[in-house]
């Protein structure tokens, strides 16, 4: 299972293991519980602090729990944890060791705080470049709260629970088996579910805070680019993010960002999030902006209100909100969500193996879905509602050559169907001959296009006929003192290297305003909250 590289990686990882850990596995007959016998025996012999034996009882079979020496209950993986999640097994190893996790201490606590009684099994897929962020929240909240059992499953090591819980997209989280959430979560967003009182306190905290010299709101490319070039001037800066990262967070591989081979969306977030910290800039995560109040008269404070109740005041701000994927917009989309119908073919692509799913849009992430789809599941088919494919030529070629694709062009989809649980079917309009017709699917997975996160702006920033902000060449917008930046803007060309460009770009934008304003002649302590 273990390469030599590998092992002499996990060998140096284990060696900062402070307790002795016991690895104890439930196995069958079966070829999957062989192969898990051999990962496991492997780790085993690469210290004297990790034990093995077999005998497990657990219902799943093939898992294993890791356990603390002489403790009954620790993290169960219903898994072979390789792939994407073979980070979160060597994690899984060293904190149940006593090795402290890269966590803020006021995060521990919370987690600790918790008194309820929680059963939580996360089912994730190992191509999953989403999933290791919610398994490794819950495996971490396993070993810091005896409360809390966490069990890590394998969507496709054990189909016949997906298929009975209806699982159709990853990560899928269960709380007391019933459905938590689903979708990439961090850490802070989980317990801030459980924790219920974590938003009122939370706004405390942001009402408390001193007026920011430049506030950045969003926390993806251009928003992260503008913070590091707003600190690098000394100046008090601060990022109100949902999710810092953005949309990178969701991006299977970067190969065209100058100077970076290749990575991926993960590991860019991660970067932004050490560059950003390494200047000193007060990141507020978890934050969602629902009104920006403008200022009064010019070098007045511009004013941020969040969701949560709290607010803050800047001289200047940044948006920089990002875009998020494009709904198709027809009867059974909503409804089937998660049931059918998904948006990330990375994630969710092996729930459907040996299936029929059908990809919506013949763009570049369409036909690049449907390739990576092609390769796991039975018959692939892909509707396009131009009269051509609009994806580059090489990927269109390579489409074109899978024998288990079929496409349609000139093809509106108009339903996506279901039994009332899960989706069964699609039916579309072909627009040439104006005839219907249906197709027999599993499942949808829709690759349209961006739509910008700006909703909360209208009436208070011009907008275009799109919902982008509209900005001049320096990133101005309408009102003084607000700029803007990145995919929710109108700046051709929706590209990582290009958001954040923009954002280094607004960002001295921004500070030219700051030094060419006035101050307020208060820090409005006791300023006025609409």
């Amino acid at each position: 299972m273990l390469d030599t590289q590998m092992k002499t990686q996990l060998q140096a990882y284990l060696q900062n293991l402070r307790e002795p850990i016991r690895l104890v596995a439930s196995l069958d007959g079966s070829e999957k519980s062989t192969e898990l016998r051999e990962l496991l025996t492997q780790i085993a012999e690469l210290s004297d602090k990790v034990s093995y034996d077999e005998s497990g009882n657990d219902a799943r079979k093939p898992s294993f729990v890791i356990l603390k020496d002489g403790h009954t209950r620790g993290v169960r993986f219903a898994a072979i944890p390789m792939g994407h999640e073979f980070t979160s097994l060597v994690l899984a190893l060293l904190w149940t060791g006593g090795h402290p996790p890269k966590v803020e201490p006021e995060v521990l606590e919370q987690i600790k705080a918790l008194d309820s009684k929680m059963k939580l099994e996360v089912y994730m897929s190992l191509s999953c470049h989403n999933c290791p962020d919610v398994v490794q929240a819950a495996t971490l909240m396993s070993i810091y709260n005896p409360h809390i059992d966490t069990t890590i499953i394998d969507g496709a090591l054990n189909q016949e629970e997906v298929d009975e819980r209806q699982v159709m997209a990853v990560p899928m989280m269960y709380l007391n088996d019933q459905v938590f959430g689903s979708g990439r979560m961090s850490l802070e967003e989980i317990i801030s579910k459980l924790d219920t009182k974590s938003a009122e306190r939370e706004a405390i905290k942001l009402n408390n805070k001193e007026p920011f010299d430049m506030l950045i709101v969003g926390g993806g490319p251009a928003g992260a680019a503008a913070a590091v070039y707003a600190a690098r001037k000394g100046i008090r800066v601060g990022v109100a993010a949902e999710r810092f990262g953005g949309q990178t967070n969701d991006t299977m591989a970067i190969e065209n960002y100058i100077s970076v081979l290749e990575t991926d969306g993960p590991k860019f977030a991660a970067a932004l999030d050490a560059q950003v910290r390494r200047y000193g800039v007060d990141i507020m995560n978890m934050q969602r902006v629902v009104k920006v109040v403008p200022p009064a008269k010019i070098g007045d404070f511009v004013q941020v209100h969040m969701e949560n109740g709290g607010v803050l005041n800047a001289r200047t701000i940044i948006l920089s909100t990002g875009a998020r994927w494009k709904n198709v917009n027809v009867p059974g989309e909503q409804e089937y969500k998660n049931k059918g119908v998904a948006y990330c073919p990375h994630c969710d692509g092996p729930l459907f193996k040996g299936k029929r799913v059908a990809v919506i849009g013949g763009g570049n992430s369409g036909v690049e879905a449907a390739i990576d789809l092609a390769g796991v599941v039975q018959h692939v088919t892909l509707f396009e509602y131009a009269d051509s494919l609009k994806a580059d030529a090489v990927l269109v070629d390579k489409l074109k050559s899978l024998s288990n694709v079929t496409i349609h062009v000139s093809a509106q989809t108009t339903e996506i169907t279901g039994d009332g649980k899960i989706v069964n079917g699609m039916r579309f309009k072909d627009r040439l001959t104006n005839t219907e017709h249906s197709v027999e699917l599993a499942g949808v997975f829709v690759q349209i296009g961006l739509v910008p996160n700006t909703e909360f702006l209208k009436g208070t920033i011009e907008l275009s006929k799109f919902g982008e902000i509209m900005i001049d060449q320096k990133c101005h917008t309408n009102v003084a003192g607000v700029f803007a930046a990145g995919d929710a803007t109108t700046v051709p060309y929706k590209q990582i290297v290009i958001a954040a460009g923009e954002g280094s770009k607004a960002a001295l934008s921004a500070f030219d305003y700051l030094i060419r304003t006035p101050a307020p002649a208060t820090l409005l302590e006791t300023a006025m909250v609409e």
